[in-house]
């Protein structure tokens, strides 16, 4: 069976920078979980950041919090390590959270820490998982990414 690696916030898991999750009601990825398809994954814990931190968001090719430091080496490795879990489980296919510096796969923070609606872009893993060749889905697409898995 193949599997899918997950954003953990999805899951339920209280991963993101404020101590919370993002958990989605979705039959797909609860038909997934109950199959054992799910990898779960955050990237940015797995990075060596803590929960909570501090609101991270990618400015001029680098990832920094809030206050300004430069979290880019964490969110780096993160991406490394959840390529290297998407590997191990022979993953093509994940879903992932959307406007995560890490995660967002069409639409991410525009640096600013305007709490805006963002703007067209890749998080660190996504772009990574991308190159090479994972297509990457967000939260609201799951019927997408069932249908690849199927095709």
């Amino acid at each position: 069976m193949e599997r899918v690696l997950v954003s953990s916030c999805l899951l339920g898991r209280p991963v993101r920078y404020d101590g919370r999750a993002k958990t989605s009601s979705s039959r797909i990825l609860a038909r997934w979980r109950a199959e054992g398809r799910l990898v779960p994954f955050c990237p940015e814990l797995a990075g060596g950041l803590g929960v909570p931190r501090s609101p991270a968001e990618l400015r001029d090719g680098r990832v920094v919090t809030v206050d300004g430091q430069d979290v880019t080496d964490a969110f780096t490795l993160g991406a490394e390590l959840a390529l290297a879990a998407a590997r191990n489980a022979g993953v093509r296919v994940a879903v992932l959270k959307e406007g995560s510096p890490s995660c967002g796969s069409g639409r991410i923070a525009d640096g600013t820490f305007s709490g805006g609606g963002g703007i067209p872009g890749a998080g660190v893993t996504t772009a990574l998982l991308r190159a090479h060749g994972i297509a990457v889905f967000n939260e609201d697409q799951f019927e997408a990414a069932d249908a690849l898995l199927h095709d």
